[in-house]
């Protein structure tokens, strides 16, 4: 009885009027802006010390990534799977950038990979890992494919990803660094048939792992 009288005089709905209401909504956009802005005025220090290797950047985001970076005076380390796209990432930006070869579902590759990257941060190690590379594979009804319509995005967006990852990790923790792996919203909701769905699934419980 006493639960339902207090229910009724401090938490209904009804006893609120449009100007409560309003004034609520005001206080949490002003709050919302307010905390909105204090993160935009956050810096990152001497960003020409921090070294970011990001994968997959011939095309696409990790390309702009790498660029936008580089920009920003960071130290970038672009992870290429072809001389064409390093190259022609090399002409678009700072004698800073260095690309470094890379087939993310190739073991060796992914070593010498991880050999180059030591040379180049050496004791500063690695302040950032982007674990951008990712194909979407073939997307259809599940009961068109076979099993190698599967294995080779799971090897490209979620394998490879990891193998790289724990290859870096202790360069990362030196620097006290940050790893983002790209997914996707495939990565809760699948919509259809084919690798690309369990690869973004696995990506998301992994990055549960390492948080």
């Amino acid at each position: 009885m006493l639960y339902l009288v207090l229910q009724q005089r401090f938490f209904s709905f009804s006893s609120f009027t449009r100007r409560d209401m309003f004034g609520y909504f005001l206080g949490f956009l002003l709050i919302w802006f307010l905390c909105w802005w204090i993160r935009d005025k956050l810096k990152v220090g001497k960003v020409s010390d921090k070294n970011v290797f990001i994968t997959g950047c011939d095309t696409g985001f990790g390309n702009l990534a790498a660029k936008v970076l580089d920009r920003g005076g960071f130290r970038v380390l672009a992870g290429c799977l072809t001389e064409e796209g390093a190259q022609n990432l090399k002409e678009e930006t700072s004698s800073r950038l260095k690309t470094i070869p890379l087939d993310i579902t190739k073991s060796d590759s992914i070593e010498n990979a991880t050999d180059l990257i030591k040379l180049e941060v050496g004791n500063r190690g690695l302040w950032g890992l982007i674990n951008n590379a990712g194909i979407p594979g073939i997307l259809c009804p599940t009961d068109w494919l076979q099993i190698e319509h599967f294995r080779r995005p799971i090897e490209v967006n979620l394998l490879g990803p990891i193998e790289m990852t724990l290859k870096l990790l202790p360069l990362i923790k030196k620097a006290r660094g940050r790893i983002v792996n790209v997914s996707s919203v495939l990565g809760r909701l699948a919509l259809t048939g084919g690798g690309y769905f369990p690869s973004k699934f696995g990506m998301e419980a992994f990055n549960d792992s390492l948080r």
